[in-house]
């Protein structure tokens, strides 16, 4: 069952994220399991919201791609990350790829 990750981390910047973006490539090599992702920027940092196939999918993402590439950006802290069961996706049609 698909699960739908929120993710907010305070304190990164949008060049942080774009660092963290070019390092892991998920554009270029979409992740095993990754199915959506959006993310936004407010005064307190970062904010993702991602749709994965299973949360071990992200977990092992987090763990071989994503943790490497933010210790390179120089990302300190630890985000609050919580995983909901996906009940219904709908993307309008058209659109695709990333904005």
């Amino acid at each position: 069952m698909s699960v739908v990750m929120s993710m907010n981390w305070a304190g990164v910047t949008p060049e942080q994220y774009d660092v963290v973006r070019e390092a892991v490539g998920w554009e270029e090599s979409a992740p095993v399991g990754g199915e959506v992702h959006v993310a936004w920027f407010d005064a307190r940092g970062l904010h993702v919201v991602d749709v994965w196939e299973s949360e071990d999918a992200f977990q092992t993402f987090f763990a071989e791609r994503l943790a490497p590439a933010v210790e390179k950006a120089g990302i300190s802290g630890a985000p609050e990350t919580g995983f909901s069961p996906l009940y219904r996706r709908f993307v309008a049609p058209g659109v695709t790829g990333a904005a």
